[in-house]
């Protein structure tokens, strides 16, 4: 469970450092003027931007209808804004290689080269692996308590009395992998608040499986005591970012008190406890707080793919297999215990 905590802390620190909207880059009088020339011809160095192009009246060769994109290809965001912030973008930071400078932010992100209509390549990839990590992970949980470990012989339903509860957690998990996936493909308003909403569900949602699994609480009743007023304050914070401000400050605060509370409940239950599996679910909350420091130690895109947060993300990929090795331990330490008593 630890490491449910810390990666669903260091998913939604992901969205929080790459939050400011204002950077050294695009407050440049050169990128500046490139973007405002590029957009008022389509040109950039000669170079002519597909989505920029006009005919002899300045009427945009795409204005009307039929010559638009077809709305299944429009999900891209790719228009002439976008792409003439991109390609001054590289122009400018060429410039500044050249000049042995180091690079800057644009608009809140480093200066990616894009390959297709992935914005962050690496970093998309990588957010697909997670998410195939935690479906093996879910599936093969799945697989353990239906087909291998005993079940309850009338109602046929597994003894591991928190197995609904992480199916749940499974789910939430695959949904913000993905999200970040496309968040980091194509970067927009949509793509952004799903991103946020996902990453603060899951945190949430670990919250409220830690206090469970922690308080060993088995009754619905006391349950749903738990989980109701958690779950009320994620919605209300989730609608407010969406619908009233994204306020990236106190979604911040908000990430820190879930995360840095599921942290410590898990650190004292593990070694009062005394888990059988308590030294998997160590190794993975020391690695997570390694991982961590590539979050703090922010430094732009090797060859303008690899940055310190792809390559966080390529550290959450073993850590998510051991913790639902964790979880699988704990799954058949359960059952061993529940099945002793009743017989």
């Amino acid at each position: 469970m630890g490491a449910g905590t810390w990666i669903s802390l260091l998913i939604a620190f992901g969205c929080l450092f790459g939050a400011l909207n204002a950077s050294a880059g695009d407050a440049d009088p050169l990128y500046r003027n490139c973007v405002g020339q590029c957009e008022k011809t389509g040109d950039i160095g000669g170079q002519s931007i597909r989505h920029c192009q006009f005919q002899n009246d300045d009427v945009p060769l795409n204005s009307s209808w039929y010559m638009q994109e077809p709305l299944y290809l429009q999900w891209k965001q790719l228009n002439c804004r976008s792409d003439c912030r991109y390609y001054c973008m590289m122009q400018r930071e060429n410039q500044r290689e050249n000049l042995g400078q180091y690079p800057v932010k644009y608009h809140g992100k480093w200066p990616f080269k894009r390959v297709f209509i992935f914005q962050e390549p690496l970093s998309a990839v990588l957010s697909a692996f997670n998410l195939l990590m935690h479906f093996i992970g879910w599936l093969t949980f799945f697989i353990l308590l239906h087909y291998k470990l005993p079940v309850r012989p009338q109602s046929r339903r597994t003894y591991y009395e928190y197995s609904g509860l992480w199916h749940i957690y499974g789910v939430l998990s695959m949904n913000a992998w993905f999200w970040s996936a496309i968040f980091h493909t194509r970067d927009f308003d949509l793509t952004e608040k799903l991103d946020y909403s996902s990453a603060v569900a899951v945190l949430g949602y670990s919250l409220i499986l830690c206090l469970l699994r922690v308080f060993d609480v088995k009754d619905e009743a006391s349950r749903v005591m738990f989980a109701a007023p958690i779950l009320a304050f994620v919605t209300t914070h989730i609608l407010y970012l969406n619908f009233y401000e994204m306020d990236y400050g106190w979604n911040m605060k908000v990430c820190l008190l879930m995360g840095v509370s599921q942290l410590l409940m898990w650190a004292i239950w593990g070694g009062v406890t005394r888990h059988p599996s308590r030294f998997k679910l160590w190794a993975v909350v020391f690695g997570c707080a390694l991982a961590m420091l590539l979050e703090i130690y922010d430094f732009p895109p090797f060859h303008g793919y690899a940055d310190a947060h792809a390559l966080w993300h390529a550290t959450t990929i073993p850590l998510t297999y051991l913790w639902w090795s964790f979880i699988k331990d704990d799954a058949k330490f359960r059952t061993s215990a529940v099945v002793k008593k009743v017989k």
